[in-house]
């Protein structure tokens, strides 16, 4: 239980910060040696996410039904990384990204290149000017999430920034298309669920479930909050110390 309700706090604060959870969750499921971590707990702990998300932004969900439009822009963006993500799964190539020197640099690639694309000041907003084109851009660069150390919110954010939105549009995008996503994942963790016989691994995940719902929903609203007075340069120096680290550490 102690373990799972840590690892739904990793999960809760890293989700939608442009630092990646997935690669957090590595990290500390091997350097604490933690019995529950696995794959499928790495998807289980998405579930928590998926209900904050969908309800700190139950306005904008009920806006879909008279929205079709971005509905279905919203929907474009999943493809892509549903697709690869399931091929990966199936294949088994997903274990071979989940290592340290992968981690590492892709934790330090891709800080740098959120960087840069948070040095535009164009100021594009989702209401007038996410377009189709836009949902395939933000859907294809998604792909890369994959790769622990990315960070689906990172490299989202930094699409979108490279189209000229500004942060917090950008950062909404990255929440609203994250919901096809975590409902993919969401559906494949309660197939999970259902399948285990042990009443306390169900209970234990329900404990993480509701932390995770907890964390992330804090997240979402203090992280857009932030986005209103500073720009994202804390997260890419985050990103740098981290991926140092871990490379220092894989190479020597």
């Amino acid at each position: 239980m102690v373990e799972l309700v840590f690892l739904s706090i990793i999960q809760g604060v890293t989700e939608f910060l442009p630092i990646s959870s997935s690669a957090h969750l590595i990290l500390f499921s091997k350097y604490f040696n933690l019995s529950n971590a696995n794959l499928t707990l790495d998807i289980s702990l998405h579930l928590g996410s998926f209900l904050a998300i969908t309800f700190y932004f139950r306005k904008d969900l009920i806006d879909f039904i008279e929205n079709k439009e971005l509905f279905k822009k919203i929907l474009i963006t999943s493809i892509p990384v549903s697709i690869c993500g399931f091929f990966l799964i199936k294949t088994n190539y997903v274990d071979v990204l989940r290592s340290y020197s992968v981690i590492g640099w892709s934790t330090i690639i891709f800080g740098l290149i959120l960087f840069f694309s948070d040095l535009k000041i164009i100021n594009k907003n989702i209401k007038k000017d996410f377009s189709y084109n836009n949902a395939f851009f933000i859907g294809f660069f998604q792909i890369l999430s994959l790769i622990p150390g990315v960070s689906r919110s990172g490299i989202t954010i930094t699409s979108t920034r490279i189209l000229g939105y500004n942060r917090v549009d950008a950062a909404k995008i990255s929440f609203l298309t994250s919901l096809p996503v975590l409902t993919i994942v969401s559906i494949y963790n309660l197939q999970k669920i259902i399948l285990k016989n042990s009443i306390d691994i169900s209970l234990t995940n329900l404990a993480g479930i509701f932390f995770s719902f907890m964390f992330s929903y804090l997240t979402i609203k203090l992280f857009i909050e932030f986005l209103k007075k500073f720009n994202l340069l804390i997260f890419v120096i985050y990103r740098l110390i981290l991926g140092l680290i871990i490379l220092f550490y894989v190479y020597n």
